[in-house]
């Protein structure tokens, strides 16, 4: 009788650990931030249509930043939740 070989899913217990969907939102939260602090801040522009006359439009835009600090942020949070994410398998 031949053996099938086995396969695991990514949902399988790995080292007794099994994590749930908000233990993925923690990493996906690590990732981000990791992603804004190795950047130095994400750039962003925020467009506003201010006066609409006929053919003509006037519109307005906004520049910022998103600064390091959410990212370092985003590190602690997501840390936070991929701990709280662990579940102990029997």
């Amino acid at each position: 009788m031949q053996r099938r070989p086995e396969y695991r899913s990514i949902c399988d217990p790995v080292c007794g650990v099994i994590m749930r969907p908000l233990g993925w939102i923690g990493v996906l939260l690590v990732v981000a931030g990791v992603i804004v602090v190795a950047m130095r801040g994400i750039p962003y522009t925020r467009s506003h249509n201010e006066v609409e006359v006929g053919p003509l439009k006037v519109t307005t835009q906004e520049r910022g930043m998103v600064t390091p600090v959410f990212g370092i942020a985003a590190i602690v949070i997501g840390g936070v939740l991929m701990f709280a994410g662990k579940k102990r398998s029997a």
